[in-house]
Formats: structure tokens, sequence, C-alpha cells
């Protein structure tokens, strides 16, 4: 007997439900407020036939500068960021996973406190390297951190992904005469693509929504990432608190995130269940 057979399909319906209600009631509900106006919010439920309004996201597309500009921002750090993390990451994975012993485990123990370790005690120090060496308002330099932080994390996941790989593989390769470039070109790689694909999208996010080095390396307006863009909308008025405006902000700031979750969705669970079935 299956272990759900007892559930009556009424209870599994209603527990679906709740948990769809539980992940995608905040998105809803900002999706609602970005199109009422202030009155209908603070009328609450009343009034549900009125009091609707495409003035936030007119404001906000045509602010000082334009929310579009934060978006291509962090659009090109974060790719930046996941370029050059992977750049860096991938070769590191492949000659950890082909190293044994003693001196894999304490490299893998070095990365996965490094990984776990809280960047926000790197605070201080990370904004007195961007003083002394003038990386203040860069975008690019912005990317050097951001990949420093991500790469740990990065040669975890791709390290367990190669682990996964038949050496076999390699071997027959080296046979046919294959370089290390080559093998890595031809033959790895392409059986890296989810998981390489997961770890990317996992240093695209963190890059994303990033909060405090982006708002202390960046204070020109027009260099601003999304998350300090978005912390000014919230507070842009001392008298009130703009909940439209920060609602529509927030739809458009995700509407990105969820074209690549979507375009990436098989590449992304494969990457996830990438050997969890072995023999």
């Amino acid at each position: 007997m299956r272990p759900d057979a007892d559930l009556r399909p009424g209870l599994r319906r209603t527990l679906i439900g709740l948990v769809l209600i539980w992940s995608l009631g905040p998105m809803l509900w900002q999706l609602y407020s970005s199109f009422r106006t202030p009155a209908a919010l603070l009328a609450g439920g009343a009034g549900l036939g009125s009091g609707w309004t495409l003035a936030h996201y007119v404001a906000v597309l045509q602010g000082d500068p334009p929310f579009w500009r934060y978006l291509l921002n962090s659009t090109v750090v974060g790719s930046l960021s996941t370029l050059l993390t992977l750049i860096l990451a991938i070769p590191c994975a492949y000659a950890l996973s082909r190293r044994g012993g003693l001196l894999r485990l304490l490299v893998g123990g070095g990365l996965l406190a490094a990984a776990v370790f809280p960047y926000v005690l790197l605070f201080l120090a990370l904004l007195q390297v961007a003083r002394n060496f003038g990386l203040a308002n860069n975008l690019l330099a912005l990317c050097l951190p951001y990949a420093g932080l991500s790469l740990p994390l990065a040669v975890l996941l791709l390290q367990a992904a190669f682990a996964e790989l038949p050496v076999e593989l390699e071997e027959n390769a080296v046979l046919e005469g294959f370089s290390l470039g080559q093998r890595l070109r031809w033959i790895l790689l392409p059986l890296m693509a989810p998981a390489i694909v997961s770890t990317a999208l996992l240093v695209f996010l963190f890059s994303w929504n990033e909060f405090p080095i982006a708002l202390t390396w960046l204070s020109r307006s027009e260099l601003l990432t999304l998350a300090p863009a978005m912390a000014r909308i919230a507070g842009s008025s001392v008298f009130s608190v703009p909940f439209g405006a920060f609602a529509a902000a927030t739809v458009l700031g995700s509407v990105p995130l969820l074209a690549l979750l979507l375009l990436f969705q098989r590449q992304i669970v494969a990457g996830l269940t990438q050997g969890a079935i072995k023999g």
C-alpha cells in the first residue's frame, strides 16, 4: 500500500491549496496593492469595484532615473558576477573532484565554512577596500565581492556534480587523444549543464538581491541596483509610506526572475536532483 493511500483526495487538495496560498499569498498581495489607490488600500476590502489605478507603475517607470535603469544595472552586475564566478569555480571544482584523501577533506571543509559564513561581518572590511582602491560607484567593481562571496558555494555544488560523472568517460577520452580542455569542452561540461545552470541561477539571485554592499559602494542614483533603489522608494517620503509605488516596483523587479525560472526550469530541477539516484 502506498504511504499516502489513506489520505482522501479532498484532504490532499486542501493541503496543496494551503501550500499555494502560503507561497503565492505575498506575491499576489503585492500585485493587488500595486493597482490600488492609497485610499483604497487604507479602506481594506471595502470598495473593491473602485480605486484601481496604473498611476504607481507610471510613477515608477517615469521616475528620475526611470526604474528600468535599476533593472538594467542589476542585470549587468548579476550577469557579470555569475560569469566571473563560473569561470573561477568550474576549474576549481574539477580539480577538487579529482583529488582524494585529506587534501580534499580540508579544502572542502574550508569551502563549507566560507559558504556558511555570514558575509555581513565582512561589511566594514569590504567598505574599507572600496575606499582604498577607489571602487565606489563602479558596477564592474561591484562584481568582485559578489563573485568572491559566491565562489565557495559554487565550487561545492559543481564539485559534487563533477564527482557524479564516471571517471571512465575521461579515461576513454584520454585514450582518444583528448586534451584536458577538450575533455571539459566536449564531454564533461555538456553533462554538467543542469548543475551549471542551477549554480548560475543561485549566484545571479544573490547578486540581484544583495543590499548592504550595493548600498555603500554605490551612491549615484543612476548606478543603483535594484535592492538599494527599492529602499529609496520605500523611504522617499517622511510623512507617508508609498505602498503602491513600492508594490509596483516589487512586481517589476520580480518579472525578470520569474522569466529566468520559467526559461530554465527543466535544467534547474535536473541540477537539483542530480546524483539523487545512484547505482
